[in-house]
């Protein structure tokens, strides 16, 4: 948010330089992100001068340029060639001298050098009024009047105005602040609290507005007062729409804002001066003088003022005329139809307070992030409208010519009180770490406006002010306070305290630093997304009851409105967000929670490790010309490596839960789930946009905690004696998984058997049989005192066939 620092000075009486100003600015919660001085015609004019043109005759080598002498008022005349139709001795005009920059209504800046033109020597430029970037006349030059000073700066001949412009970094709990009152009074609280400052801030006055006519009134029906509290309104006629005065136009450029015209002008700046947004609809266009403030069904079309049509959500809050038409969508932005153009003689004026989630909810859906929108969502204050809608007016009457022609529609059915709050004085010394006199509190709740309406030995009662809708809370209340005493003012303790704690070992933070660490080393990258996700994908993609689904009240994003139930989907959305940014061979993992209603107001919090692969198996390299993609057995991989680095080689294997998964595997002990893996669903990975096949493995944390205490990592020295490899072709029923093959040689083979690996399967039923497999595998034995001879490794072989023959109804290929 942009604030103007002259603008300021119209409230409050300020005599501190502007770095001081910005750091009170920030000191009491209104961050300065940057300060620049802004002039209302860029440049400033720096360089440009009154000049006296002493002499003008024609060009000797061009018809169409003249040669002049101009005095600047340095002693010497310039010699200028101007190629101006109206140059003409005698004049007072505006020359540019040699070194200045200027900046032009149309293009580019640029600087002025001596020169020769057609080979005339031409020292400095004589201006016309778009080259000053003062407008778009083209025409000719400049002409002052006879009795400006040769030698005056441009900069005093236009009165030009300097301003400091502060870019506040404003946080979302400061509904009080999006305005240059709201600013003026938190600083006069601070001026007046530690700088002895009066802190009074000089309101604007109403008191002089007056209904001169009644014969432009406009009849107002609201329909859905749970998104429109509050609307209220009045009719001005016999407007003429012109162009602003440049006091208004500087302060509107200042904060950002274009100006347009006299009307809409005034309609910005009480946004800016108030935080109340107004609208501001042509009288004409309102068909039965009559608006209605209601929703329209699901779909119906509305254009907008960018002229665009619009698909309209049957929570839309629009404003219609007397046939129902959308003439704007309340708080958010206006329609083509209604708006103010040049040839506008009336208005009604609109002045309301929006639900803050229905404008939230309306403007992330069209995408268009207004200034009014924004200032509603952080919740405007209600009790202004009226306020906000009289200066407007009397400001109409004033530069536009207006006549109020109607009394004020004010519909208020339930009016918004302030909150009290209350506080306990020890709280707030507990809070701030400070010991802060009863008096002082009083003092600054007093500067903000605050309201105390009881009080006792231990504690106090406070009145909010409407327009700080975030002040809910005795915390809140502190924080204002300590917003205004000074955080800077709060001592540092020169002591720390600690306590010794003891937990088990290892700690689960050493648990996930250790997968972390893994994860990285093999080429992972850690994400951190968000827990908020959308309802929609556990109703239309992965159905959840809704009985189970934690959902939250979220202004920010309204269509992030649960906490997740699953690591996945925050997955895939950090795969699309990378792809679509040409980031397509990806290796990811995340620790997190998921979320589950229970039943009454109890939640069940799980922690995940969440591990995704997508994209190619190996990085580009002239090395190699393996293009092969990522598959089940790359991820298997890593999920077995993590279990293997916390000493996890017993489990057992079934079919992965859910339907996230194409297939998958999940490894278990009993009804404890240590992982689920396996490939996507495609259907899951189309409807979020993912471009390409994903490997996704999510182990439960809190049963890899629990093996990882209960395991052990055996770390062996390397054998001395070499090992001794026997390979097996083993035709077995379909049924038959590598995994029973290998647990049974591990129980045959015991000490000697080390390795047992699968390096083909093999397919053929008219040479196998139908059902019929084939696994070939390799067997390696080691004895860590001693070479094994073939007699000792023969026997343990010969009884692992024939526990294969037996146990698995195997068949040995021989």
């Amino acid at each position: 948010m942009n604030v103007s620092l002259n603008w300021l000075k119209e409230y409050l009486q300020i005599d501190l330089d502007a770095e001081k100003v910005g750091e009170i600015l920030t000191e009491i919660g209104l961050e300065v992100e940057g300060m620049e001085e802004v002039e209302s015609i860029e440049g400033g004019l720096k360089g440009v001068v009154v000049g006296h043109v002493l002499e003008c005759g024609q060009h000797p080598n061009a018809d169409r340029l003249s040669l002049t002498k101009v005095d600047v008022g340095n002693g010497e005349p310039l010699q200028i060639v101007c190629g101006a139709p109206n140059v003409a001795k005698g004049q007072k005009v505006l020359v540019a001298t040699v070194g200045t920059t200027l900046y032009p209504t149309n293009g580019d800046s640029f600087k002025i050098k001596k020169g020769k033109i057609r080979g005339e020597a031409s020292v400095g430029m004589i201006c016309a009024e778009d080259e000053l970037g003062l407008g778009d006349d083209h025409d000719g030059i400049i002409v002052l009047p006879e009795e400006t000073v040769a030698g005056t700066p441009a900069s005093e001949v236009y009165n030009l105005e300097s301003d400091i412009v502060y870019e506040i970094g404003l946080t979302p709990n400061r509904s009080d602040a999006t305005n240059h009152l709201g600013v003026a009074k938190d600083l006069g609280a601070a001026l007046k609290i530690n700088y002895e400052h009066t802190g009074e801030v000089a309101m604007p006055n109403v008191s002089d507005f007056k209904i001169e006519k009644k014969d432009a009134a406009v009849e107002v029906e609201v329909r859905n007062y749970e998104a429109c509290p509050r609307y209220a309104g009045v009719s001005i006629t016999n407007l003429k729409i012109a162009e602003s005065p440049d006091w208004l136009k500087n302060r509107l450029k200042a904060v950002g804002v274009r100006p347009i015209n006299n009307v809409v002008d005034i309609t910005n700046f009480i946004l800016h001066e108030f935080g109340q947004p107004l609208h501001a609809f042509d009288l004409s266009k309102i068909t039965n003088n009559k608006i209605i403030v209601e929703t329209l069904p699901e779909g119906s079309i509305f254009k907008s003022l960018d002229e665009v049509d619009r698909k309209l959500l049957a929570t839309d809050l629009m404003i219609c005329d007397g046939e129902e038409k959308g003439m704007c969508i309340g708080g958010v932005f206006g329609g083509i139809d209604s708006g103010v153009t040049d040839e506008t003689t009336a208005i009604f004026l609109e002045s309301a307070h929006f639900n803050p989630k229905s404008i939230r909810r309306s403007s992330m859906h069209h995408n268009l992030r207004t200034d009014a929108a924004k200032v509603f969502e952080k919740g405007s204050d209600p009790n202004i409208c009226v306020y906000a809608l009289k200066r407007a007016a009397m400001m109409m009457q004033e530069l536009a010519g207006g006549v109020i022609a109607s009394e004020i529609v004010d519909l208020y059915p339930e009016k918004i009180v302030p909150v009290e709050i209350t506080t306990e004085y020890q709280h707030v010394n507990t809070l701030i770490g400070e010991d802060i006199p009863k008096e002082k509190v009083h003092e600054i709740l007093d500067a903000l406006e605050m309201e105390i309406t009881a009080k006792t030995d231990n504690d106090f009662t406070v009145k909010v002010p409407t327009n700080k809708s975030d002040v809910l809370r005795p915390a809140d209340i502190i924080e204002e306070i300590l917003r205004i005493y000074g955080l800077n003012n709060v001592p540092m303790s020169n002591k720390i305290s600690m306590s010794l704690t003891y937990g088990t070992h290892p700690s689960k933070q050493s648990i996930r630093n250790t997968v972390s660490d893994l994860l990285v080393g093999n080429g992972f990258i850690e994400c951190m997304s968000l827990s908020l996700s959308q309802s929609k994908y556990y109703e239309e993609l992965l159905p959840v009851a809704k009985e189970k689904l934690a959902f939250i009240h979220n202004t920010s994003n309204v269509h992030l409105d649960i906490m997740r139930t699953n690591m996945l989907f925050s997955t895939l959305e950090t795969i699309v967000h990378n792809q679509n940014r040409q980031q397509s061979d990806l290796r990811l993992f995340e620790l997190g929670r998921t979320y589950e209603k229970l039943e009454g107001e109890n939640f069940k919090e799980t922690e995940h490790l969440s591990v995704a692969l997508t994209g190619k198996r190996d990085a580009e390299s002239w090395l190699s010309d393996n293009n092969k993609a990522v598959d089940f057995y790359t991820l298997k991989a890593y999920v077995q490596k993590i279990l293997s680095r916390f000493g996890l080689e017993s489990y057992q294997e079934s079919d992965a839960d859910g339907e996230q998964f194409a297939y998958g595997v999940k490894y278990h002990r009993g009804q404890q789930v240590i992982v689920n893996f396996g490939k996507v669903s495609a259907k899951l990975a189309k409807a979020l946009g993912v471009k390409t096949d994903v490997f996704y493995a999510d182990f439960q944390m809190e049963s890899l905690f629990k093996v990882a205490r209960k395991s052990k990592l055996i770390v062996e020295e390397p054998g001395k004696y070499p090992s001794t490899r026997r390979d097996l072709a083993l035709v077995v029923a379909q049924s038959v998984k590598f995994q029973d093959i290998a647990t049974l040689a591990q129980k045959t083979g015991k000490k000697l058997l080390k390795a047992v690996n699968l390096f083909d399967v093999y397919e053929n039923e008219e040479q196998l049989g139908a059902g019929k497999k084939s696994y070939a595998i390799s067997l390696t034995f080691e004895d860590a005192e001693k070479t094994l001879k073939d007699k000792e490794v023969d026997k343990v072989v010969n009884k692992l066939i024939g526990q294969y023959e037996q146990q698995l109804g195997a068949v040995i290929r021989r």
